[in-house]
């Protein structure tokens, strides 16, 4: 893992190629409730409301965002998906700990934070801790291809969640670009990150609907190798993975955002001449 002092700009638009990351996976090691699908991409709990930790299977590289979509909801439970960052190795671990709120954490080097729109951000310094709510939307957000946090630029593309083609479809994807909708959503999409400061510590996002919500922890070990944790707890079920293009987009990509900007409606995109694996790509992704 690249040190501190010199951050892998995974995610930077401009300067020398970079080499991307690979693509994320859940670790083999997770909750006894939890069953992972055989492309690593997919966590679903099939039982309870515990049980459900995961996490990556490999550290993140620093700006690197673990970006997960909820696939499924369950009604009946009280609480929703926690999201962070552990020190730990999971492979090390005697036993994955029931919940990651405060099993997890309270084994040190962890730190994991359930899911609000103005959660845990941390106060800076010399203002009140009533000054620290999420930051306001920016009025570019929807025309700003990359999202900036920290030293990072992040591509937006494929940020936010989507509702699933239907009648609605184009009011219901406005509500996820403009994240009115709970942040735990069926669909919504919610990443965690992290950035090396010069001190040789690092400061963790959590992203909601391609919305950072500042820093929810400082002084992480940058130096240290960093796993994401993501908890299935409760009333989210299954999250499955996003993977994002760092660098420049594909060219299936660019085909995608200008069929899509083209049209009014995502099921317009039926009535194209086109072959049918792009049109479900245009459609879903």
């Amino acid at each position: 893992m690249a040190a501190a002092s010199d951050p892998v700009e995974l995610s930077a638009p401009r300067g020398p190629a970079r080499p991307a990351p690979p693509p994320t996976r859940f670790h083999r090691v997770h909750g006894a409730n939890i069953r992972v699908d055989p492309t690593g991409t997919r966590a679903t709990r099939v039982e309870s409301f515990a049980h459900g930790v995961c996490f990556s299977s490999e550290p993140l590289a620093p700006g690197q965002l673990f970006l997960v979509e909820i696939e499924e909801k369950e009604l009946g439970w009280c609480g929703h998906l926690r999201l962070g960052l552990t020190a730990l190795d999971p492979a090390s671990l005697a036993a994955v700990p029931e919940f990651s709120l405060p099993d997890l954490v309270s084994l040190g080097h962890t730190w994991v934070f359930a899911i609000t729109r103005h959660h845990n951000r941390v106060p800076q310094e010399g203002h009140p801790e009533t000054e620290a709510a999420a930051p306001s939307r920016p009025p570019t957000l929807l025309v700003e291809p990359y999202l900036c946090i920290e030293q990072f630029r992040i591509p937006r593309d494929r940020l936010v969640g989507r509702s699933r083609p239907g009648l609605y479809s184009h009011l219901l994807d406005q509500l996820y670009e403009l994240n009115v909708l709970p942040p735990t959503a069926r669909h919504s999409r919610l990443g965690v990150l992290f950035c090396p400061l010069p001190d040789g510590t690092a400061d963790m996002h959590i992203v909601i609907n391609g919305e950072d919500m500042g820093p929810s922890a400082k002084g992480l070990p940058a130096a240290q190798p960093l796993y994401a944790v993501v908890d299935v707890f409760a009333s989210t079920k299954s999250v499955r993975l996003v993977q994002l293009e760092y660098g420049l987009p594909s060219l299936q990509t660019l085909c995608r955002l200008v069929i899509q900007r083209s049209v009014v409606h995502r099921l317009a995109i039926d009535g194209l001449h086109l072959p049918k694996g792009l049109k479900d790509f245009c459609k879903y992704e």
